[in-house]
C-alpha cells in the first residue's frame, strides 16, 4: 500500500496541482471563484478521460485487462474528488441563492418552479453526475470489490458510463451559458473525442479477440 501511494497518489497529486495551477493561470477572469470552477472542471474532465483510456490501451496492446487496476482505480478516485470539488466550488459562482441553480422564482404567484431553460439543465446534469461520482467514490476499494463479487462491482462501476455522459452535457451546456473562448472549447472536445475514440477502439478490439477465440480451428490439408 505504501509503494501504491508513493507510485501512483504522490505522482497523480503533483501532476494535478500543476495542472490546476496552469489552468487557473490561463483562465481570464478577476473572478478567482469561476478560475477554481474551470480549473477542477477541466482537469477533473482530463482524470476521467484518463481512466476510460486505460482500459482500451490494454486491449489494444494485448495485455491484460482485469476488472480492476491500481492505476485506473486511483485516477477514478482523483477524477471523483475533483468533481465534488467542481461541484462545491461551482455552486458559488452564478447565484447568490443556491437553490436558484435547479429552481426559479415564479413572478406571478412568488413561488418557486423547476427550471426548464438549458441553465437549469446543466446543472441539472452536474448535479446527477456528482452523485455518481460519489458512489464510484465509495466503490473504489477492495472492501466492496470483495463483498460484491467482479460481477455486481463491475456492473456498478459501469455507471462511470453514465457519468461521462452526463459531464458531457453539463459540459456542452456550460460552453454555450459562458460562451467560452475557443481554447477552452478546444480542450473540451479533444477530451471527449479522446474518451469516445479509446472506447470505440477498444470495442471493436475486444470483439475481435472474442471472435477470434470463438471461431473454429481450420484444419490444414496435409502438403502433397
Amino acid at each position: 500500500m505504501r509503494r501504491r501511494y508513493l507510485r501512483h497518489h504522490l505522482v497523480i497529486a503533483v501532476v494535478t496541482c500543476v495542472a490546476l495551477f496552469a489552468c487557473y493561470a490561463l483562465t481570464a477572469s478577476k473572478n478567482p471563484v469561476f478560475r477554481w470552477s474551470m480549473a477542477t472542471g477541466y482537469v477533473g474532465l482530463a482524470l476521467l478521460v484518463a481512466t476510460l483510456v486505460l482500459g482500451p490501451l490494454n486491449v489494444v496492446r494485448r495485455r491484460p485487462n482485469p476488472v480492476s487496476t491500481d492505476l485506473r482505480r486511483d485516477l477514478g478516485i482523483w477524477a471523483g474528488l475533483l468533481a465534488i470539488a467542481h461541484f462545491l466550488v461551482g455552486w458559488q459562482v452564478h447565484m447568490k441563492h443556491r437553490y436558484l441553480y435547479w429552481l426559479r422564482e415564479v413572478e406571478e404567484t412568488g413561488g418557486l418552479a423547476l427550471r426548464a431553460d438549458l441553465f437549469g439543465f446543466a446543472n441539472y446534469t452536474g448535479l446527477l453526475a456528482v452523485l455518481i461520482a460519489l458512489l464510484l467514490l465509495a466503490l473504489s476499494n477492495d472492501y466492496y470489490l470483495r463483498r460484491l463479487g467482479a460481477r455486481r462491482w463491475k456492473a456498478l462501476q459501469r455507471w462511470n458510463y453514465a457519468l461521462v455522459a452526463l459531464v458531457a452535457a453539463h459540459g456542452v451546456a456550460y460552453q454555450v451559458i459562458e460562451k467560452r473562448i475557443a481554447p477552452f472549447v478546444v480542450a473540451f472536445a479533444v477530451l471527449s473525442l479522446v474518451a469516445i475514440l479509446a472506447q470505440l477502439i477498444g470495442f471493436r478490439r475486444s470483439r475481435e479477440r472474442r471472435a477470434d477465440v470463438a471461431a473454429p480451428a481450420i484444419p490444414r490439408e496435409d502438403a502433397a
